[in-house]
């Protein structure tokens, strides 16, 4: 062959190469560009309500039809939060609200956890103590204020145990049922492979009732966080709940806006982070058949 040839060769097959290669280069921009597509467009179809709301709550704050204390302008909310973040005051009521939930659901939530194994595990308890729960999560949580008061006064205390019977109720239940409703069929395999009571358990029952089990820790973390509002809306001197009625005492809505957004965008933001824990819990679960 001779240097002529070799050359041409040598060029086609480098033409060749690159187009390849820019080939794949645009394959994988254009799956790129679709997974980041699929990602954002739930996000962007979620902001369509509330951004008409936005535009909904200025034009009516700017046609004058209410006063400012009752509708305030959304730019007079939005410096409020940022005077208020800028301040490091927004920033400690929100520590000190998510200590007292953290604190309360912590506490709750291994009772209610523990408790609800115990139930499912044993019919003789959970038939003893099943109706007494059912019983005490028909009376809001709020209701015993006034006997908790007699029993742990109207300080930290009152709050943590107030936030803690609220997460309890939901997580107990919730996790009584999931393990009560593993299916028969996965306790028999555990029994042919030999498994004693706690593999079984540990195996076999408590990642079959994972589900249920989340169920009710999403539930209780919801209500410990409303909860919380209301403990301190009703005693306290710091956090979101006081910031809260410390607006309305001064008739400055604004402030009560700011509370309330900010409790629902740290509610949205806990929930997010469960969801995604579940479902690395759950990557043993098989996909279904479609």
């Amino acid at each position: 062959m001779s240097l002529i040839e070799k050359r041409t060769l040598y060029a086609a097959a480098l033409a060749t190469s690159t187009r390849a290669a820019a080939g794949g280069g645009e394959a994988w921009s254009d799956g790129l560009g679709r997974r980041l597509g699929a990602a954002l467009q739930p996000a962007a179809v979620a902001l369509i309500l509330p951004a008409c709301l936005v535009v909904a709550w200025a034009a009516a704050s700017r046609s004058g039809g209410l006063p400012e204390q009752i509708l305030p302008d959304p730019r007079l909310v939005l410096d409020s939060l940022r005077e208020l973040w800028q301040s490091g005051d927004l920033l400690y009521d929100m520590q000190v609200s998510l200590l007292r939930v953290a604190e309360g659901f912590a506490v709750g939530g291994s009772i209610g956890i523990g408790l609800g194994i115990v139930m499912g595990l044993s019919p003789r308890l959970q038939l003893h103590l099943e109706p007494l729960f059912l019983a005490i999560s028909q009376v809001p949580t709020l209701g015993w204020i006034p006997l908790l008061i007699l029993l742990v006064g109207i300080d930290e205390g009152l709050k943590v145990t107030v936030i803690a019977w609220s997460a309890c109720i939901p997580v107990t239940l919730n996790t009584y049922k999931g393990i009560r409703g593993v299916p028969a069929a996965y306790r028999d395999v555990g029994r042919v492979l030999t498994f004693g009571a706690w593999p079984t358990l540990t195996k076999i029952v408590l990642p079959g009732a994972v589900p249920a089990i989340f169920a009710g820790i999403r539930e209780g973390l919801s209500n410990s966080w409303q909860t919380l509002v209301g403990v301190e809306l009703f005693a306290s001197s710091e956090g979101l709940g006081y910031l809260m009625v410390w607006g309305r005492q001064l008739f400055q809505l604004d402030l009560v806006i700011v509370g309330m957004i900010v409790i629902g965008t740290i509610g949205l933001l806990l929930n997010l982070v469960l969801e995604r824990v579940e479902r690395r819990l759950l990557r043993w679960r098989l996909e279904p058949l479609r």
